[in-house]
């Protein structure tokens, strides 16, 4: 889906917002963007590869966003969209790519007691290394999976992912620049990566671009007009 280095723009939705929370702070929302429809449309209308959408909500407490995910899908077509957020199980992954999702994103779901393999085998499929100090965060993001970076890469490449999206969970939202270090050590999966967390420019993109990265997803730098899409 994704032949050349991507930007990728992310909406992320809470409570009917959309927002972008700082760090994944859920009662920290430094960005309220609005009708996320609205925002989706408009991320569309650049002709990205993709666009990524999170219902935070569903991330934090489970359950398929399926009405969020059909509204996405009608809202950025013919763009097609990555979605994330409450997927617990594979029946949520193939109810959410029968919603029209092209590339559904796991994260919990990932590194908990299901087959990674089973996932993989019911869509197209994404998993999110949400990484804190070093270790792969879930649950969005309040809970530690145990696992450290190397060891959630392991098990993806075991179980035969083919793409991830890393994000740096203390750069999210701030503005602050891409964690470099963790990029270098996730570039080693054999697979698509994405990027995300800390994004502030073009710099920072052709800093990740450089690193043989596939691409970033992009929420705040987006909306402030501090990167381009499309």
């Amino acid at each position: 889906m994704i032949q050349n280095f991507a930007i990728i723009p992310a909406v992320d939705v809470l409570d009917g917002r959309a927002v972008r929370l700082h760090q994944g702070d859920y009662d920290r929302i430094e960005v309220d963007a609005g009708d996320p429809l609205a925002l989706v449309r408009e991320a569309a209308a650049t002709s990205p590869p993709l666009v990524h959408v999170v219902a935070l909500g569903a991330a934090r407490d489970g359950g398929a966003p399926l009405d969020l995910a059909r509204a996405v899908v009608e809202a950025a077509a013919p763009v097609p969209v990555q979605l994330g957020g409450g997927v617990r199980s594979v029946d949520d992954v193939k109810a959410l790519a029968a919603a029209g999702i092209a590339r559904v994103m796991v994260g919990t779901a990932a590194f908990g007691d299901i087959p990674l393999r089973d996932l993989v085998d019911a869509a197209e499929l994404v998993v999110a290394i949400d990484v804190a100090e070093g270790i792969v965060r879930t649950a969005g993001w309040r809970e530690s999976s145990g696992l450290t970076t190397a060891q959630a890469l392991e098990r993806c490449a075991d179980a035969g992912v083919q793409h991830l999206l890393c994000t740096a969970i203390d750069r999210d939202g701030t503005r602050s620049g891409p964690d470099l270090e963790l990029l270098r050590e996730v570039r080693s999966f054999d697979g698509t990566v994405l990027a995300a967390g800390g994004i502030r420019d073009d710099a920072d993109v052709a800093a990740v671009r450089a690193l043989g990265i596939d691409g970033v997803v992009v929420g705040r730098a987006w909306l402030e007009g501090a990167v381009t899409v499309g």
